[in-house]
């Protein structure tokens, strides 16, 4: 292992002797795929010159990473020195011995946490990631019980996750728990990437970009089917041409944009008819129909009747067909 000169910057941790113990007192615990995380220690020590920490072990996994200073570390029986920028992980159940340099004292940030297995949650919609983190998590715990015994550098810069993790709990900010929970995974799988850099990337989740703009395109017309709407403006709002538009609402969508949009503003008139008692007159204009007879006209075109007999044939079902209709256009 090359040696590294320590920098001649400021030491960025000192913030955190404001409060040594701060983040040790929080109860600090959280699911994570299929694993829980409980935070025991989470803190910036120091190691006065020649100080002995004797040999002992945990039972959960101890992370140590050396921002400042030097000492050494002996794992099992072999040892090892250490010093600024390196990192190691004792446990679970690997006894060690830790000393500080007699002359430089070592700083320590310690992480020290247990990772147990969960019951697999529920199954949850799986367009909102839950299985690919799962995946991930269960890829992070296996890394980590397989990392060498031995120190490596921080690569990837876990060490920032505490500063990170410490000004959140100085700042107290909205999302306080989430946030300190992210910087704890960050901790976790900065770590596991130095062993993982060589490993065959996962698969990343890509989406059908044509089903996508469909989706947002469909998505924005139902929410101002009521003002005015172009195939251009639409385009515009998805980052797509006018022309690719509306080749991708026939591949897509089975239909042309402006039936779409038809389709839409009928399915809210619809509503509108069974649910309240509104004219006509005013329901034409709140969902984009210029003029009454315009309505009219492509009402009873689409359902064969009159707006004003589709309200007497339908009102007395509470709306119920008139919501299956805007479901549909929806779906």
């Amino acid at each position: 292992m090359t040696d590294r000169k320590p920098s001649g910057k400021p030491f960025p941790y000192s913030r955190m002797f404001g409060k040594p113990d701060a983040l040790d007192r929080l109860d600090l615990r959280f699911r994570w795929g299929d694993y829980g995380i409980r935070v025991l220690r989470c803190h910036l020590t120091v190691f006065q010159p020649g100080y002995v920490i004797p040999f002992h072990k945990h039972s959960e996994f101890e992370f140590h990473f050396i921002p400042k200073g030097k000492g050494k570390v002996v794992v099992g029986d072999k040892p090892f020195d250490l010093h600024e920028g390196l990192f190691y992980l004792t446990g679970p159940d690997v006894i060690h011995q830790q000393e500080s340099d007699k002359e430089d004292p070592m700083h320590e940030l310690c992480l020290h946490c247990e990772i147990v297995p969960l019951s697999p949650a529920a199954e949850g919609d799986e367009d909102f990631g839950e299985r690919l983190e799962r995946r991930e998590a269960e890829e992070c715990v296996e890394t980590l019980r397989t990392l060498p015994l031995e120190p490596a550098w921080d690569t990837y810069n876990a060490m920032a996750a505490f500063l990170e993790a410490y000004r959140i709990w100085e700042e107290q900010p909205p999302g306080f728990y989430t946030l300190l929970k992210q910087a704890i995974v960050q901790i976790l799988l900065r770590t596991a990437r130095v062993y993982a850099a060589s490993a065959p990337a996962p698969a990343i989740p890509k989406r059908d970009m044509n089903d996508h703009r469909f989706q947002l395109a469909s998505q924005y017309i139902l929410d101002n089917e009521g003002l005015p709407l172009s195939l251009e403006e639409v385009a515009e709002r998805v980052n797509v041409s006018p022309r690719q538009l509306q080749r991708i609402f026939k591949s897509v969508g089975q239909t042309t944009f402006r039936d779409y949009v038809e389709d839409v503003r009928l399915a809210a008139v619809c509503a509108d008819l069974t649910r309240t008692d509104r004219a006509v007159e005013a329901i034409a204009l709140d969902h984009g129909f210029l003029t009454p007879n315009y309505l009219f006209s492509v009402f009873k075109n689409k359902f064969g009747m009159t707006p004003a007999t589709y309200r007497r044939t339908n009102g007395g079902s509470n709306g119920a067909s008139g919501q299956a209709r805007r479901e549909e256009v929806r779906s």
